[in-house]
């Protein structure tokens, strides 16, 4: 089976870019995994969907190498347990030479470069995403100096959202249904449930 994941850090960002990538690729819409959210650890809903679907001689796409983390060893970890564990083939579209089924012809030099390549790019995305959130903190920081206020107003609960959620994990009810009836995003819908998941432990 071929699966793509897409993960945009944020609700003001816009998947498009990495969709029409998938799509091109001819990946079934059905298996294509979004994550709204951020990325700072793996307790992300559709992520962790996508890896039970995922078993051994499966393709997973994604459009960037820091599509799968937000730090260094974060990337290199689920790199690890996806190829290595999973024994799931990866294929970043913007990088073609971070692809795993190459390495299935016992080319020695093209794992080692495939190794090298990936740790490279993952410190390098690391840094990169360092100096972004240096820059937004300052950015933030000058604009509470001027008096702007952040964030809106938090939506309410419906009374019966736990129930909403246990018929939307076994099926019952889709996606599209569950944030129809919460009046929520899909990316507020994955934050609740989350919240919700906490507040049972």
């Amino acid at each position: 089976m071929v699966y793509g994941y897409i993960r945009v850090s944020s609700t003001d960002q816009n998947e498009d870019r990495q969709l029409i990538a998938m799509k091109e690729l001819d990946i079934p819409p059905e298996n294509i995994f979004i994550d709204k959210q951020s990325g700072k650890d793996f307790d992300r809903f559709m992520y962790s969907k996508l890896t039970t679907k995922l078993k051994q001689g499966d393709l997973l796409y994604v459009k960037s190498i820091d599509r799968l983390g937000r730090n260094y060893e974060e990337i290199v970890n689920q790199w690890r347990i996806l190829n290595k564990e999973k024994h799931v083939d990866i294929v970043v579209i913007d990088m073609p030479i971070l692809d795993t089924r190459a390495r299935h012809g016992g080319d020695l030099m093209g794992r080692v470069i495939c190794d090298v390549v990936l740790q490279l790019l993952s410190f390098v995305a690391q840094n990169e995403r360092d100096n972004i959130r240096q820059r937004q903190a300052e950015g933030i920081s000058a604009a509470k100096t001027r008096g702007v206020k952040f964030g809106g107003p938090r939506k309410d609960l419906p009374d019966n959202f736990g129930e909403l959620v246990k018929q939307w994990k076994c099926g019952q009810i889709t996606t599209d249904e569950i944030v129809e009836k919460c009046n929520f995003s899909r990316s507020t819908l994955y934050l609740r449930v989350k919240e919700l998941s906490r507040k049972k432990e």
